[in-house]
């Protein structure tokens, strides 16, 4: 077993390389051990190379509207009136304090996720 860290993308395939060779090895043997340390040497250098940004709280409200299969008037009440809602979820204007709260409660969203800063649209 001759296990490195994974510093660029060459150590990155080769690791992988192994890994797919290795897969399938028992648990408690000398390959399934080196296949646990690969695996959690690939995690963190793709943790730290493909980190994914979240999404903005707009786009986070219409992905999940999508997973939920709600419709722009499902959020009647929940942000405000059809004019308001239709503002906010064109970036027109900024959700508030209590649409962030209804929200979060509608749509099991983080409000730590709503609050984040974006730019509205002119």
């Amino acid at each position: 077993m001759k296990i490195k860290p994974i510093k660029n993308e060459k150590d990155y395939e080769a690791a992988l390389r192994r890994l797919e060779k290795i897969f399938d090895a028992k648990p408690n043997t000398k390959d399934g051990d080196e296949a646990d340390i690969l695996s959690l040497l690939i995690e963190n250098y793709e943790n730290q190379k493909y980190e994914i940004e979240t999404p903005d709280p707009i786009e986070a409200i219409k992905i999940r509207m999508e997973e939920m299969n709600l419709k722009q008037k499902d959020l009647i009440g929940v942000i405000g009136g059809k004019s308001r809602v239709s503002d906010v979820l064109n970036k027109k204007r900024k959700l508030n304090v209590d649409m962030i709260r209804n929200l979060a409660n509608k749509l099991n969203l983080s409000a730590s996720l709503l609050i984040k800063e974006y730019n509205l649209s002119h």
